[in-house]
């Protein structure tokens, strides 16, 4: 078989909208990931220095799919704390309070925004950097 097709679930249910669905797709020359298809989405690439420390915030507009790239962090969500791991997603569904906390090296994460993207719809709880 030439290609495979492995439909993954990122086990966070969201009340408010429909949770993307990932697809892996295994060809002979390696394999490609979706994550979004024909969905209205805002694309960026984070990138938190080492030791730094995201404010801890929600969003009323947008959901958020989180896809670490490289580098060693840890996501907080709903004040449950997650390791993440290079290609393991994590869905932020709206109005649930998450950070980002980077260790040693600078992380990268690729976030993908469901629903109408604004960088006015962030309420912060908690900032270092006295945005709160």
């Amino acid at each position: 078989m030439f290609e495979t097709v492995v439909q993954h679930n990122t086990n966070r249910k969201s009340r408010h909208t429909r949770e993307p669905c990932i697809e892996e797709v295994r060809k002979p020359w390696g394999r490609f990931i979706r994550y979004t298809l024909n969905e209205p989405t805002t694309v960026k690439i984070l990138e938190v220095n080492p030791g730094a420390l995201l404010s801890l915030q929600s969003h009323m507009m947008r959901d958020e799919l989180w896809i670490p790239l490289e580098g060693e962090a840890v996501a907080e969500l709903e004040g449950k704390a997650y390791k993440l791991r290079e290609l393991q997603p994590l869905f932020i569904p709206r109005g649930a309070k998450h950070r980002l906390k980077a260790y040693s090296t600078k992380v990268r994460i690729l976030e993908i925004s469901f629903g109408h993207f604004d960088e006015e719809d962030i309420v912060r709880f908690a900032d270092e950097y006295g945005r709160a």
